[in-house]
């Protein structure tokens, strides 16, 4: 719902019919947030800050004391607190998807991570020729992909320090794989995290039996292991 709200020097432009229009999206909101479970909520939209927004942020907050001081539990004013974003989603007209689609949503790979996951596997490749360039691989798909590479630098194919050439170029392209998986692994073990504690909040005993055969399943492949090297003749602890 878009309510027409004119926002010129304050809030208080904002009419009381308005008003009770917001209080009644409030309630609303909080109502379902309430019956809706922590893993079927909807994944809130980036609100853009303009002066319009900021006013229904604004005239929102005081309706909003009633409900967080009767608030019993941290659970039920972060049922009263995220209603509230979705009210404000609502009346200034921005989309919110439909409900029980918010496990899916967060499951899918982001496309940031998608975008470096395909930069990572380029410069692999990248790697493996100019390796292979440099062990004498002098095949035309090799040499036009060595030229592509220093495409735009002083750097020539026949110089006499091309080998140096190639493993800075080799050596920087490593680098930059280590920086993206690293920045990778950042975000799957926030993921982790943030996961294990929408579960531990919706179902505690689902999260402990999930806790506890990660752990047997870790052992079992430690125990494999400690085969492996044994038959191998090597000591391990």
């Amino acid at each position: 719902m878009d309510l027409p709200v004119v926002v010129d020097s304050n809030d208080d432009e904002i009419v009381s019919h308005e008003l009770e229009q917001m209080r009644s999206i409030l309630e609303e909101a909080i109502l379902e947030t309430r019956s809706t479970l922590l893993e079927n909520r909807p994944r809130l939209p980036r609100i853009p800050l303009s002066k319009r927004n900021w006013a229904v942020v604004r005239a929102l907050n005081p309706i909003l004391v009633t409900y967080l001081e009767a608030s019993r539990d941290i659970c039920e004013t972060d049922s009263i607190l995220f209603g509230a974003a979705v009210a404000v989603c609502r009346i200034i007209g921005a989309k919110l998807p439909m409900a029980g689609r918010a496990t899916t949503q967060s499951s899918a790979i982001p496309a940031w991570r998608k975008r470096i996951e395909d930069r990572i596997a380029k410069a692999r490749a990248l790697i493996g020729r100019l390796t292979s360039f440099r062990s004498g691989n002098n095949r035309p798909r090799i040499m036009r992909t060595v030229r592509m590479a220093f495409a735009g630098t002083n750097i020539s194919l026949s110089q006499p320090d091309i080998t140096q050439k190639l493993t800075e170029r080799i050596d920087d392209l490593k680098q930059k794989i280590a920086a993206w998986g690293k920045r990778i692994r950042r975000f799957s073990e926030r993921s982790r995290r943030f996961n294990q504690n929408r579960l531990f909040q919706s179902d505690q005993k689902r999260l402990i039996i999930n806790h506890w055969s990660n752990q047997r399943y870790v052992e079992r492949a430690k125990d494999r292991i400690r085969l492996t090297l044994s038959h191998s003749g090597v000591a391990c602890g």
